[in-house]
């Protein structure tokens, strides 16, 4: 993968983002924090594990060569967020963030090899790919 292609594939995230965004706009607010399926997180822990561990933090862990992803932190993020505004502003603060750190991706981010909490070593492009698989994953849960 080189930048183009990169530029080419974040684009296509970023309107499946879009749709994201107008789904969370479509959940009732008082439906954010209930569980509508036993044993299935809430809406609000499900955008905030979207949003921030797989979105935000895959994106700059690649920019940085190293992703982090802070899951014992998800919980204080959700009981921060008490309504649907809050919820989607952080979906929207995660994308945010989450484009800078593409815009600093170049070739030798893409191609380094860099450390991912799942116990194996990718190269930044395939970062990329689990990103993108991960995010179809859980927007499926939606």
């Amino acid at each position: 993968m080189n930048k183009q292609m990169l530029d080419q594939q974040w684009d296509q995230l970023r309107q499946k983002y879009g749709a994201y965004l107008r789904l969370l706009e479509a959940i009732p607010a008082n439906r954010y924090h209930t569980n509508p399926v036993p044993g299935m997180r809430t809406p609000a822990e499900l955008v905030v594990q979207m949003s921030a561990a797989i979105v935000k933090d895959i994106a700059q862990g690649i920019a940085l060569g190293e992703i982090r992803i802070e899951e014992s932190m998800e919980a204080r993020i959700v009981a921060d967020m008490g309504t649907k505004m809050a919820v989607i502003a952080f979906a929207r603060k995660c994308w945010s963030h989450a484009n800078d750190a593409v815009d600093t991706i170049g070739e030798a981010q893409l191609n380094a090899m860099i450390d991912t909490p799942w116990n194996m070593r990718l190269r930044g492009w395939a970062g990329f790919n689990v990103l993108n698989d991960k995010f179809l994953q859980h927007y499926g849960q939606l």
